[in-house]
């Protein structure tokens, strides 16, 4: 019997910190996605859901970008790689749960970015599609010097 190769879930080099990496090492030994709704509820988010929804689970980024006042994640519940594998009606779910969160913490403005696909692309540190919802936080001293930036594209290989 042929030696299948496992699908990549994580990809190290798009982390940003180094007890990410550690973090994600021991996600790879486990084998498993992350960011699959029962695997993020139960043993792999170190913050706390917010809200759930019937597609998406939301929750802050553990390791959020500098200088943001606010940076939250919305995972799609079931794995999916690809924008081709998303239920239509998650999209309209997705922008329901983004006029909630607009509400309830009465954003000032910000951005909304979604990782998809190859993480040589997409920059992302899971391959499972999330949206990052990041706000800014213009009045941090150092923001001027250093921006918030949304990186896409890997830049080592």
């Amino acid at each position: 019997m042929p030696n299948k190769k496992k699908p990549k879930l994580l990809d190290l080099d798009n982390a940003r910190h180094e007890d990410q990496r550690e973090y994600m090492r021991q996600i790879i030994a486990d084998g498993v996605c992350p960011f699959c709704s029962e695997q993020l509820k139960h043993k792999y988010n170190k913050e706390p859901i917010i809200k759930e929804t019937k597609y998406w689970l939301l929750s802050k980024n553990h390791w959020p970008y500098a200088h943001t006042q606010l940076h939250l994640i919305a995972f799609y519940r079931d794995h999916a790689e690809n924008l081709s594998d998303l239920n239509p009606d998650a999209g309209r779910d997705l922008f329901e749960l983004l006029q909630w969160i607009d509400k309830k913490y009465k954003l000032p403005g910000g951005a909304v970015a979604m990782r998809f696909g190859d993480t040589d692309y997409s920059a992302s540190s899971v391959v499972h599609i999330h949206a990052h919802i990041i706000v800014p936080d213009i009045k941090d001293p150092n923001y001027l010097d250093k921006p918030v930036r949304f990186k896409i594209g890997k830049t080592t290989r």
